[in-house]
C-alpha cells in the first residue's frame, strides 16, 4: 500500500477512528455518529446538531466507524482495491471527490429516509466508488479499472441481500442498506457527470 495514496490516508483514518471508539464500545463514539443525539423529528435533531451546535464534522464522521474487526477489514479491503486503481487512473482529486460525496449522500440518505443515526461504515462511500466505476467502465468493456465483471455482479446481489434482511439473519449485523443504495446511485451520478465531461 503506497502511503502517498490518498486511499492510504483514508484506511489510516478508519482504522484510527474505529480503535479510538473501541469498534463503538466506549463513550467516544458519540462524537462520531451522525448527528449529537435524537430529536423528537429529523428536523429538530439536524437543527439542534448542524445549525445550532456546528458539528459540520458528522456529515461524514460515521464513514469511519466500525464495529467489527471483521467489518473494518472487509471495508478497508474494497477501498484499497478501488481507491488504488481509481486514484493511478483518474488521479487524486476525482477519487477523494467521488469518496467525498457519495460518503456524504451515503450518510445523509440513510438519516433522512430511515431515520437511523446510528449507524457507520465505509460501505456508502464503497458502493459509490463501484457505481462511478461501473457507469465509466460500461460501454468500454469493463477495461479500464481491470475489475473483473463478478465484482460488480457480487456487489449487487450483496446490495440485494442487505434489503430482503437476510444478512442479519446470517450474523452480519444491521446493515445500513439505505447508505449502500444512495452511496451508489451518487456513484452513478459522478460516473455519468464525469463520463459526459472527459474523453474516455
Amino acid at each position: 500500500m503506497h502511503t502517498n495514496r490518498v486511499y492510504s490516508y483514508i484506511i489510516l483514518l478508519a482504522v484510527s477512528v474505529t480503535l479510538f471508539t473501541n469498534f463503538g464500545f466506549n463513550n467516544t463514539l458519540h462524537y462520531f455518529l451522525f448527528i449529537n443525539e435524537a430529536g423528537s423529528s429529523h428536523t429538530s435533531a439536524l437543527e439542534s446538531t448542524y445549525l445550532a451546535h456546528h458539528q459540520w464534522w458528522r456529515l461524514l464522521s460515521p464513514t469511519f466507524l466500525h464495529f467489527s474487526l471483521t467489518h473494518l477489514i472487509f471495508n478497508c479491503l474494497w477501498i484499497y482495491i478501488l481507491g488504488s486503481r481509481i486514484e493511478i487512473i483518474d488521479g487524486k482529486n476525482i477519487f477523494l471527490l467521488v469518496f467525498l460525496l457519495t460518503s456524504l449522500a451515503g450518510n445523509l440518505g440513510e438519516f433522512l429516509f430511515t431515520g437511523n443515526y446510528f449507524f457507520g461504515g465505509l460501505s456508502g462511500a464503497i458502493y459509490g466508488l463501484i457505481g462511478y466505476c461501473f457507469i465509466i467502465e460500461l460501454g468500454n468493456r469493463f477495461r479500464r479499472y481491470d475489475l473483473p465483471e463478478s465484482i460488480y455482479i457480487f456487489m449487487f446481489l450483496w446490495l440485494l441481500l442487505g434489503f430482503t434482511g437476510l444478512l442479519s439473519v446470517f450474523g452480519f449485523g444491521n446493515v445500513a442498506n439505505t447508505a449502500h443504495l444512495v452511496g451508489m446511485i451518487s456513484g452513478f451520478i459522478l460516473g455519468l457527470i464525469f463520463k459526459s465531461t472527459t474523453k474516455i
